[in-house]
């Protein structure tokens, strides 16, 4: 195995910013986002790692260490163009600013969040190199301008319908708490994890794609709902005779957009009394309703999520992100979590899959 190239060997000279930004974990509140409702997401210690210097010209040039053995992929500010892969998230964003706010710059990009996993790797890379514009070029981008310019940037380039919750999250959420977030004003308050429990998450080895077909006709759905009903959003509407006369599977989108939003209040107040059996429940019903109403979970999924409910110490466990593969997470006694999570994804390989634990941060044991 080669070492992995420093930023002075790609590029002959030191770099003169270095930013971050975590993936998250969305506790509840799934599908939610894009139809001005609630989530409750918290970062997790995987995170994005941006090296970078600015240029005199207008050539961009990045490298991924995810991508070790390919060149630095390059463009030219102004000359845009769709690739089809992870530089697009990058060209979306230098795309929207406003002509001559930045000059060219040399990045060099580390990453530990699994793509396709459903932990918001994308926008994390789009939040990173964010933070390292607005450092490089004195850019007049808050947390929150930061993360409408990303979501813009996904929708508008990368062509994937995603919410406002994954940038959000990105650019706001620690680990420490939940990022209680009103999508449609983006008023938001961090809620305490309480002690006692801890978060598992299992990425189940089965990646998503946003931009792929399913995702996007659920947003579709919501929309011709919301148009059906006479609401600007899904929030808006009322879970009555207009909503359950619907014709299939519109019923069933607004049902879980409507119950969804509220367990998602649900669980912000028994994470302030420190319910834990209120919060796994929570967590077991939305599942439910993702994989029976709005029916984005897959069967590799449900196995990870029915083996983690029946593992000792797990209070609950749910699809975790946009669904179609992608990450579980599970609400666990604390002095637990971490034997629990060995066991869920022991089993689930036992059984076939190819899951692997994230948190609890694994264990690196040092050779001697």
């Amino acid at each position: 195995m080669h070492s992995v190239p420093s930023f002075e060997q790609l590029f002959g000279r030191h770099a003169a910013v270095r930013t971050s930004a975590p993936g998250r974990v969305n506790l509840i509140g799934e599908h939610t986002d894009y139809n001005g409702g609630f989530v409750l997401p918290a970062a997790i210690p995987q995170q994005t790692v941006v090296e970078a210097a600015a240029r005199t010209d207008r050539h961009v040039r990045l490298w991924s260490a995810q991508y070790p053995d390919e060149a630095p992929r390059t463009f030219v500010l102004g000359r845009e163009t769709r690739a089809g892969g992870w530089i697009d998230y990058l060209q979306g964003l230098t795309a929207l600013l406003p002509k001559g706010a930045i000059h060219g710059f040399d990045a060099r990009i580390a990453s530990d969040i699994p793509v396709g996993s459903g932990l918001s790797s994308s926008a994390a890379l789009q939040i990173a190199v964010g933070r390292a514009l607005t450092a490089m070029f004195a850019l007049p981008l808050d947390d929150i301008a930061l993360a409408r310019l990303a979501q813009r940037a996904e929708v508008e380039f990368t062509g994937a319908p995603v919410g406002i919750m994954d940038q959000m999250a990105c650019s706001l959420a620690d680990a420490a708490t939940a990022l209680f977030l009103d999508t449609r004003t983006l008023a938001s308050e961090r809620i305490p994890l309480p002690p006692g429990g801890a978060l598992i998450v299992i990425d189940s080895g089965v990646a998503h794609d946003h931009a792929a077909g399913d995702y996007r006709v659920r947003r579709e759905e919501c929309a011709d709902a919301a148009r059906r009903l006479g609401v600007a959003e899904l929030r808006d509407a009322v879970d009555g005779p207009a909503a359950a006369a619907l014709p299939a599977p519109l019923d069933r989108r607004v049902r879980h957009v409507l119950t969804e939003n509220a367990r998602v209040l649900e669980t912000v107040a028994a994470l302030r009394a420190g319910d834990h059996a209120r919060i796994g429940a929570l967590f077991a019903t939305s599942h439910a309703s993702m994989r029976d109403d709005f029916e984005v979970s897959i069967g590799a999924i449900d196995q990870l999520v029915e083996i983690a409910a029946a593992t000792p110490g797990v209070h609950g466990a749910r699809l975790t992100g946009g669904g179609f593969g992608g990450s579980i997470v599970a609400w666990a006694d604390a002095a637990a979590a971490s034997r629990a999570a060995d066991a869920i994804v022991a089993e689930y390989n036992r059984r076939g899959g190819r899951g692997r634990r994230l948190l609890p941060a694994p264990v690196v044991h040092s050779s001697r």
